[in-house]
């Protein structure tokens, strides 16, 4: 098969931990040689779970197995001054090091940005950390529960009653590694057209900051502090059809009355058609419908007296939604809201997604032989779609040290040399 995939022709080297897992992944599947340069011991990805069957084992972990796709493995110690020399001399063949070390520790190993340039001079060194290579915390200690406070991102997440809350999974790991490899594909730009190098400077903390959208401005402009509304999309006021309502299996979340869909109005028509409008067909229901939308909320959560009388018949016409909506299936609310153009989505689980029409018309799931195994898996595909150098999965994730004899081969290393860096605890 010609490799028409877009890396094709870039070599990474990376000797980051968790938070750059994500960043070689995508590098990989877009076509670079990506070695993964592990510890002896292996990397500490390989003892996260779930493991595959639930047996614990550094060859089973399915969080490793997701995020080192297309992937070689090489074992070194960097810690070692023998493995340092050998880092180098894979260095000179790399285009790509990425790394997440704290700062100035690549320095005192001799392997440092200024280091590197002098065995490479156009060599991209990709520096993720929790914040930043310089500033008052840049020595600070971090994990992706860190960069979620420190972000402001749990700051707003969660119930209004709620202590702030962590969301799931590392999200500031994949944030971090997200922007890191931007970073590389502009510094390779830059390099292809320059013949320059660089350094890309990655803080978890400012790539998760963008997570807060407006509430920074909101601080900025107007001193008012935003706060976690959980479900619901208005604070002070329950404005029906706007957050998440139980249905039968599940959960959809509605935010009619707003711009893109159609009016409140829609959504009664169909509760009538159903003969399950109830009193909403009456006053004050009726004619509050009529206009229930963003404006009428904006204008009134900044009065007193207009949330006292609306509180009541909007309560009640939430109730009656919550019914509605509650004798119902996600995907037969999903299916008809459509028809209708009320913005209502699912609440999707990982069931859900698994099975859902959409993301397998494209094919977004990629099938993975893992032949050790005796089985295919199946893994999260393409983040996107290159018409002419595409994204692939081009091998499974691979076993500790697997490439060794490959990888030291192409730098002069024979199996005797190989024997002896083994038996040193070099590699």
């Amino acid at each position: 098969m010609t490799d028409d995939s877009a890396l094709n022709d870039i070599r990474v080297l990376d000797i980051s931990g968790e938070i750059g897992l994500y960043c070689a992944k995508l590098l990989a599947d877009l076509g670079a040689d990506v070695i993964k340069v592990e510890p002896p011991e292996g990397h500490p990805g390989r003892r996260s779970g779930p493991f595959y069957h639930d047996e614990i084992d550094p060859e089973k972990s399915l969080y490793f197995f997701n995020l080192t796709t297309s992937q070689r493995s090489i074992t070194l110690s960097l810690q070692n001054p023998d493995g340092r020399a050998l880092f180098k001399r894979l260095a000179a063949t790399a285009d790509v090091v990425v790394e997440s070390f704290p700062p100035g520790h690549l320095d005192s190993l001799g392997l440092g940005y200024e280091h590197l340039c002098r065995i490479r001079p156009d060599i991209i060194l990709a520096s993720i950390t929790g914040f930043g290579q310089w500033g008052p915390h840049s020595h600070y200690q971090w994990c992706d529960l860190v960069g979620l406070a420190m972000s402001g991102v749990m700051w707003l997440a969660g119930e209004p009653d709620d202590p702030p809350n962590r969301i799931y999974g590392n999200q500031g790991y994949i944030s971090a590694s997200i922007q890191a490899a931007s970073g590389i594909l502009m510094a390779l730009y830059h390099r292809d057209v320059t013949g320059e190098g660089q350094q890309v400077d990655v803080s978890m903390q400012e790539a998760l900051a963008l997570a807060q959208e407006t509430a920074a401005q909101t601080w900025d402009m107007q001193k008012v502090l935003r706060r976690r509304i959980g479900a619901w999309r208005v604070p002070m006021l329950q404005v029906p059809g706007i957050g998440n309502y139980a249905c039968k299996d599940g959960y959809v979340f509605c935010y009619l009355g707003t711009p893109g869909g159609a009016p409140w109005p829609v959504m009664l028509d169909w509760m009538i058609e159903e003969g399950e409008a109830q009193d909403l067909t009456e006053e004050p229901y009726f004619s509050l419908i009529q206009e229930l939308g963003l404006p009428l909320i904006t204008q009134s959560v900044a009065d007193a007296e207009a949330i006292e009388r609306l509180a009541a018949p909007l309560a009640r016409i939430h109730e009656v939604l919550s019914d509605f909506l509650g004798r119902r299936t996600k995907v037969e609310i999903y299916d008809e809201a459509q028809r209708r153009r009320l913005l209502i989505g699912m609440v999707s689980t990982p069931k859900d997604l698994v099975e859902d029409v959409q993301l397998n018309y494209r094919r977004y799931f990629q099938d993975v032989a893992h032949l050790e195994l005796g089985e295919t898996l199946r893994y999260p595909g393409a983040p996107v779609h290159l018409s002419e150098t595409p994204w692939r999965i081009r091998r499974r994730p691979p076993f500790l040290g697997e490439h060794n004899a490959e990888v030291y081969g192409e730098v002069g290393i024979g199996p005797d040399e190989l024997l002896t860096l083994t038996g040193a605890g070099v590699i």
